[in-house]
């Protein structure tokens, strides 16, 4: 007897398989089973410049000099930012507090994990 994973809706432990689609007899979702390794899949890992990866509430250093849109000034090279929360944007994948700046998003290709 082969085991089917529970319903991803309402953890019901009675699907079954019609054709190529898992149900639940008790919420009546449908899905797919790839639907559980792609949702793995699209997880989004962000990595510094070095290759490592970045977790929330990590520690980065800048390794080069960022203008700051909008201003004159600059982020200097080598600059800590603390406690970094990564988010899901465009380009800018990290929301960080800069002592003297304040609120910035930095793109991780510019920062490296310390």
């Amino acid at each position: 007897m082969s085991t089917l994973p529970n319903c991803p809706n309402c953890n019901s432990e009675y699907t079954y398989q019609d054709g190529n689609l898992l149900v639940c007899p008790e919420c009546a979702h449908e899905w797919t089973p790839q639907d559980e390794n792609e949702a793995l899949e699209d997880a989004k890992v962000i990595r510094d410049s070095n290759g490592n990866t970045l977790k929330e509430g990590d520690t980065v250093s800048v390794i080069k000099d960022l203008k700051v849109k909008g201003t004159s000034s600059v982020v200097k090279i080598g600059t800590k930012v603390k406690n970094i929360r990564l988010v899901d944007g465009d380009q800018h994948d990290i929301d960080c507090k800069i002592d003297g700046f304040g609120a910035m998003k930095l793109k991780s290709e510019f920062v490296k994990k310390i």
